[in-house]
């Protein structure tokens, strides 16, 4: 089996700290949908707490399982027109191949973007080509062996000739935990991460991080997860400053699913730095 790609392997604990609070969004809506014909198709809007403002997305994939092409259009309310076409295993057993482009009408902007996965066991390795910017490539490999990972990311500017951005990163991972150490930002921001499935019903994670440029004070934030039952579970987070987020998720019946969440500044509990937030998830 292959290894996880370089960006996740903190994901259990990043996913723990940040996935599913719904505070970030004054109020989202998320519909999911699926045509005789197989389409898929997503309708996403979401709410600013600031400036009120709403952004969203349509989007409609395709998938023919057979050649292993998947095609995914999206036009979003910045008015940019989004398409990526996938080809999985076409090639050869293990290379996936992406293009993506995007025009934006506005402006008649474009790009273009091709990215590679190859897979196999014991190696997972990936390439990002921006092809209209620059060009650059940015590329990550990992290597793992009995829940043991190590990865390295490098960027590369054509035009210049030079590195633009490299990154190291080693983990253990097992299906009860993982735990994890990256260097990032050419090796000037470090974060140790935890993952702990503690039972079926309780998780828990935490994640210290130190900026070596700016030499200030380790930043930590630490999380749970509980499952109320089969259709409901609850979150809880803080961190160092003393911010707390709560998250609630309920399935109400089959395809609609509710999420409530609150953000509280517990050094500010006089002022307006609080936010909450509403979801709304349909499946059909």
């Amino acid at each position: 089996m292959a290894p996880v790609p370089f960006s996740d392997i903190a994901k259990p604990s990043n996913d723990l700290l940040s996935k599913d609070f719904y505070h970030t969004a004054a109020a989202a809506l998320e519909v999911k949908s699926k045509a005789p014909n197989g389409v898929q198709f997503t309708v996403k809007g979401k709410s600013d707490h600031k400036s009120g403002a709403v952004a969203g997305s349509i989007e409609a994939k395709y998938t023919d399982k057979p050649t292993g092409l998947t095609l995914t259009q999206a036009w979003t309310t910045y008015n940019a027109l989004d398409t990526k076409i996938e080809l999985d295993n076409t090639f050869a057993n293990g290379l996936k191949a992406e293009v993506l482009t995007q025009f934006l009408p506005a402006s008649k902007s474009k790009g273009a973007k091709l990215n590679l996965h190859f897979k196999q066991p014991l190696f997972h390795a990936r390439a990002f080509f921006d092809l209209l910017k620059g060009p650059s490539f940015n590329g990550d490999a990992v290597i793992g062996h009995d829940g043991f990972l190590a990865g390295a990311e490098v960027g590369y500017d054509v035009t210049t000739g030079s590195i633009t951005r490299y990154s190291a990163a080693v983990g253990y991972s097992v299906p009860e935990y993982t735990a994890a150490i990256t260097a990032t930002n050419n090796l000037s921001v470090f974060s140790a991460s935890y993952y702990h499935k503690v039972n079926a019903l309780v998780e828990a994670g935490a994640k210290a991080s130190w900026d070596a440029k700016s030499n200030g004070q380790p930043s930590l934030e630490i999380a749970t997860k509980y499952k109320l039952d089969s259709a409901a579970f609850v979150k809880a987070k803080i961190n160092n400053q003393g911010i707390a987020a709560l998250a609630y998720n309920q399935l109400l019946r089959p395809g609609v699913t509710l999420g409530l969440g609150a953000s509280i500044d517990t050094q500010r509990l006089n002022e307006s730095a609080h936010k909450v937030g509403l979801s709304f998830t349909l499946e059909g």
